[in-house]
């Protein structure tokens, strides 16, 4: 099964802007959808924004206008970038395929917390 590495994520000051990238262990030119999903503490985890091989996007509400996903499938990898970024922002971030979500199988996800 493919593997999933996210980083970028870290500290930053309300406002700032980070980029999370997703690097897996294969190619990721065969899976239809990649997602990055994101768990702050005492929530459920949430759909943040996805992308299709296509290059079509979707992104939860709370993050459109300040969050772009994109996709490299010759680097195997998977972006979101991120700027303006709020408290409520504050999270894990995983990126996952449709059907990691749906047997449920997750990485380790990066850590992203914004605060001054």
């Amino acid at each position: 099964q493919v593997q999933l590495v996210e980083s970028g994520g870290g500290l930053v000051q309300p406002g700032g802007s980070l980029r999370l990238s997703c690097a897996a262990s294969g190619s990721i030119f065969y899976f239809h959808t990649m997602g990055w999903y994101r768990q702050a503490p005492g929530k459920q985890r949430e759909l943040v924004a996805a992308i299709t091989s296509g290059g079509s996007t979707n992104y939860q509400d709370s993050v459109k206008g300040r969050f772009t996903i994109s996709r490299d499938n010759a680097k195997n990898t998977v972006y979101l970038q991120m700027n303006s970024l709020k408290p409520e922002d504050t999270a894990v971030y995983y990126c996952n395929t449709q059907a990691g979500v749906r047997r449920d199988y997750w990485g380790q996800g990066t850590q992203v917390t914004v605060s001054s």
